[in-house]
């Protein structure tokens, strides 16, 4: 596996750029043709979205949108490096970033709490090309070498990247975020004894709690962001800051902030199904004898 994403930041990101759309999309389509579990998640997910029952035609031609935009992702992925700070700003359409800059000038901390759509790796190079680097997390990937890999690339960009390893990784988070910095966190998906169970398009889902926590313990600003594509421009919004409860212990504020999120996200889903890319599985029901990690992208 570590063999194939050097690849990807070695030969295709030296390729020319029409031609490695080509290719993406053709292994897209190919994926999509030969329906294998990753595609298969991917259209019961779509089916939650769409309010329907089962997988019928509609969601077929949303699941092939899906994967080519999925696709689109990953060759952008390997391709960032290669762009200069005129495309990766030039090129994104944000709606709401003041509420982001205004924060940070005034010294106060940002948590972004983004879904997996659109290119949020595009967000956050965009982020550290307007003057705001920041911290976010990573699982460990094995081998070591591939979780090296994808730490180097992020920081290339402008971003700190810390390992995901519990309460270290949280306190240098609340850390960062006391020091008046920005962290952004993908968090639509925690499927973990530690995530919180939230309504999600009709359905109980699992979130992770970090976000909230983190704006309850520090008072930094917790803003959902949501992305999508638009033709060849990157896009999002920032959306209205999820404010801290005035009443209820910890926990009972935190259940309601990663709520408020899910909404957020939720609308921002349905209104760019096709940016969404989650072939793994969200909602609690959805889980069977294959455990919380489902199928894998």
């Amino acid at each position: 596996m570590d063999a194939a994403y050097a690849l990807g930041w070695t030969v295709v990101r030296k390729m020319p750029e029409g031609a490695a759309r080509l290719v993406f999309t053709a292994v897209a389509d190919r994926a999509w043709q030969a329906n294998g579990a990753g595609v298969r998640q991917l259209e019961r997910n779509l089916c939650r979205v769409l309010g329907k029952p089962a997988v019928d035609d509609e969601v077929r031609v949303l699941g092939k949108r899906v994967l080519r935009s999925y696709a689109r992702y990953w060759l952008e992925v390997f391709r960032l490096p290669e762009y200069g700070r005129d495309r990766i700003v030039g090129r994104m359409r944000v709606t709401g970033e003041k509420k982001i800059f205004a924060n940070l000038e005034a010294g106060r901390g940002v948590i972004l709490a983004l879904p997996h759509m659109g290119n949020y790796e595009h967000a956050g190079a965009w982020l550290a090309a307007c003057g705001h680097p920041f911290t976010t997390v990573a699982e460990r990937l094995r081998p070591e070498s591939l979780f090296d890999r994808f730490v180097e690339f992020r920081e290339s960009l402008g971003m700190e990247v810390l390992a995901h390893t519990g309460a270290s990784a949280f306190g240098r988070l609340a850390q960062r975020l006391r020091a008046g910095r920005p962290v952004c966190l993908v968090v639509d998906r925690d499927l973990t004894a530690s995530g919180v169970d939230v309504e999600f398009f009709g359905a109980t889902a699992r979130m992770p709690a970090v976000s909230a926590a983190l704006a309850v313990q520090t008072g930094a600003a917790l803003i959902p962001v949501t992305l999508w594509y638009e033709g060849k421009y990157w896009a999002a919004r920032v959306h209205e800051e999820v404010p801290v409860p005035d009443e209820g212990a910890r926990r009972e504020k935190i259940q309601t902030m990663t709520q408020d999120i899910a909404r957020v996200f939720e609308a921002g889903i349905a209104a760019h199904p096709q940016d969404w890319h989650m072939l793994q599985k969200v909602w609690v029901d959805d889980l069977g004898p294959a455990g919380p990690g489902g199928a894998s992208p």
